[in-house]
């Protein structure tokens, strides 16, 4: 039985991939400097949220996915972030190998707003590895890869921030049922509104209540208004 370990080294933004990818660096050694032909692996990305600390501003932007912060000890669960399959070529000992990983910016999904959420520090990975081994240095065997291998990694925020303004610079992003999107293309047309952002703005300023009148400004107008 060939014995496997995995590290993650470095983890950064994809910055030609179409769409929002991150690049997972993973070293990969079998033991006794073993002979690898090749290796069809899986990995499950795991976000595991309770091994970091939040300030107030991002605990306030994580309550609609864990509730108040006085609950986080039973609401605060491990996330799946993701699923991917590579192969990976033959080697003998140690070898390194990119894993890219798509990644979402649906504030729909708990991943993205839990990635929004956050301003500094790091995110809190556990990559999962299974998969098919195949080796020998004097003939070929196939053998699995133990569902017990695993790799902590503490991904920098900013790599995720990088990666989303390469592909949304300065923007958010959100998912519409397709009758709300008509209705709100039909809103914009009928108000010869010039952009999306022009439209949501028209909105929000429609919804928006009307300002309170300054105690100032209320007292001048009964001063106005009393007869002399």
């Amino acid at each position: 039985m060939t014995e496997l370990s995995f590290a993650c080294v470095d983890v950064r933004a994809d910055r030609y991939a179409a769409g929002p990818t991150l690049v997972f660096r993973l070293r990969i050694t079998a033991a006794d400097d073993a002979r690898v032909h090749a290796l069809a692996l899986r990995c499950q990305l795991r976000i595991e949220p309770a091994r970091r600390r939040y300030d107030t501003p991002e605990a306030d932007r994580l309550d609609v996915l864990f509730g108040e912060r006085s609950r986080w000890a039973d609401s605060m669960n491990p996330m799946q972030f993701a699923q991917v399959s590579i192969t990976v070529p033959g080697f003998t000992g140690t070898t390194e190998v990119d894993m890219p990983v798509p990644c979402t910016y649906d504030m729909d999904i708990a991943t993205g707003r839990y990635f929004h959420a956050l301003r500094s520090g790091e995110v809190p990975l556990l990559l999962l590895f299974s998969g098919t081994l195949f080796a020998g240095a004097g003939g070929f065997r196939v053998e699995p890869v133990p569902w017990d291998r695993e790799a902590n990694v503490r991904m920098p925020v900013t790599v995720w921030q990088e990666m989303i303004e390469q592909h949304f610079p300065g923007c958010g992003w959100i998912r519409l049922p397709r009758d709300s999107m008509d209705d709100l293309l039909a809103f914009r047309t009928r108000h010869g509104l010039a952009s999306w952002e022009a439209t949501v703005r028209a909105l929000l300023d429609t919804a928006a209540p009307a300002p309170t009148p300054s105690v100032r400004a209320s007292s001048r107008l009964t001063a106005e208004g009393t007869p002399r």
